[in-house]
């Protein structure tokens, strides 16, 4: 993370000295409040010397003027993680440099430097922490990890499944003939039957393998999302038995086409349809809610100044049992399943399908609260936006 420049330097320098109210005192503090990285000071008494716009909302908080020379302890009683930062700024030999913080509370990762301010007689008079948003690219890290454990699961689940798919064949085959043969002897027809069975099983499970493994390859075109949810409806009641779970559908109005493929797209949905029926077990409701938002890149480490991008959020929420929170980071992990006879690939091939679409899935589940599946797709195919 680099170092501000010098003129910020002088200006948090300024803003932690003792003496107060120098003219030019406003100019410093609005080139300190423009930055792009986060700025905290603090005075050598533990009072909050500035706090910028970008620090202010890394922190989900709001600004008042009397936040400035109140204890920093008051002002960040509610964020503890950055109230132990700050309060080692005179303790410490060895300052962090570098350091990474994940803030638990406002599921952010933050990289920071913390530095002390000395007058000119090398008193320490305040500390300063410098900080970015380091969510997004902590995001897009993982994200390439677990691609890079994709491409190597996937050629293993490629070769298995080739070589599996022959042999399943066969069995499948030689059944249908020995069935033939025995006709006239019912236990043996009863234990063949459970021989196709058990094949037809195995090699659902092997097509399943070749449908993960397969790259993705959409046939974009201008998608009316009403058209694809309604579909996906349709096809999910036709999976399985919803009992009394009832569908409620509430899409904002004038809700503008996107660039996708209507068939990927109806697999994605109709996949998290047919999760939320499971989940309820025929009993409860299940919300699908549709609206448009403005998807804004990270100021924290924009390059350039880019328009806001507009996109659709789709939201698949049932008032289930809920996923438990140990389990949320590996829910779509390939061949991990909560269920008895689940493959564990389904909410795999969702996540696949829509990454190729350039949108983004997250998964929000409370234990006895429900699970809301939140996807968000950009209106055009050619919008750049961070995921």
């Amino acid at each position: 993370m680099r170092r501000p420049a010098s003129a910020a330097g002088a200006a948090v320098a300024k803003a932690t000295a003792p003496r107060r109210s120098a003219p030019d005192d406003r100019f410093f503090r609005h080139l300190v409040s423009s930055m792009r990285s986060a700025v905290i000071a603090i005075h050598r008494d533990g009072s909050l010397a500035l706090m910028n716009d970008e620090a202010y909302r890394i922190f989900s908080l709001t600004r008042h003027p009397g936040h400035v020379g109140r204890p920093f302890a008051d002002v960040f009683r509610e964020r503890p993680d950055l109230m132990r930062v700050l309060a080692n700024a005179f303790d410490l030999t060895t300052l962090p440099s570098r350091a990474e913080l994940r803030l638990k509370d406002v599921d952010r990762v933050i990289g920071h430097t913390l530095s002390q301010v000395k007058d000119e007689k090398g008193h320490v008079v305040g500390a300063v922490l410098f900080f970015k948003d380091l969510t997004q690219v902590e995001q897009l890290e993982e994200r390439e990890r677990l691609r890079d454990r994709l491409a190597s699961l996937g050629e293993m689940a490629a070769g298995i499944a080739h070589e599996l798919k022959n042999p399943l064949a066969g069995i499948q085959v030689m059944a249908g003939l020995l069935r033939r043969q025995v006709a006239e002897l019912p236990d043996a027809q009863v234990l063949i039957a459970d021989i196709m069975s058990e094949a037809k099983l195995a090699n659902e499970i092997v097509v399943e393998m070749l449908e993960f493994v397969r790259p993705i390859r959409l046939q974009v075109e201008r998608t009316n999302l009403a058209d694809v949810l309604r579909q996906a409806m349709t096809l999910a009641e036709a999976k399985g038995a919803h009992g009394q779970s009832t569908v409620k559908i509430e899409l904002q109005p004038d809700l503008p086409p996107i660039d996708g493929d209507h068939h990927q797209l109806c697999q994605v949905f109709s996949n998290l349809l047919t999760n939320a029926f499971e989940a309820l077990d025929g009993r409860g409701q299940i919300t699908i809610t549709a609206a448009v938002v403005i998807v804004n890149q990270n100021p924290a480490f924009a390059s350039e100044q880019k328009a806001p991008t507009p996109a659709v959020n789709v939201d698949v929420l049932d008032d289930g049992p809920g996923v438990p929170a140990e389990l949320i980071e590996r829910i779509f992990d390939p061949f991990f399943s909560t269920k008895p006879q689940g493959y564990g690939l389904g909410l795999s091939i969702v996540r696949k399908i829509v990454d190729a679409h350039d949108g983004r899935i997250e998964l929000t589940a409370m234990p006895d609260r429900g699970t809301r599946f939140r996807v968000t797709l950009p209106v055009s195919s050619v919008a750049s936006w961070d995921k």
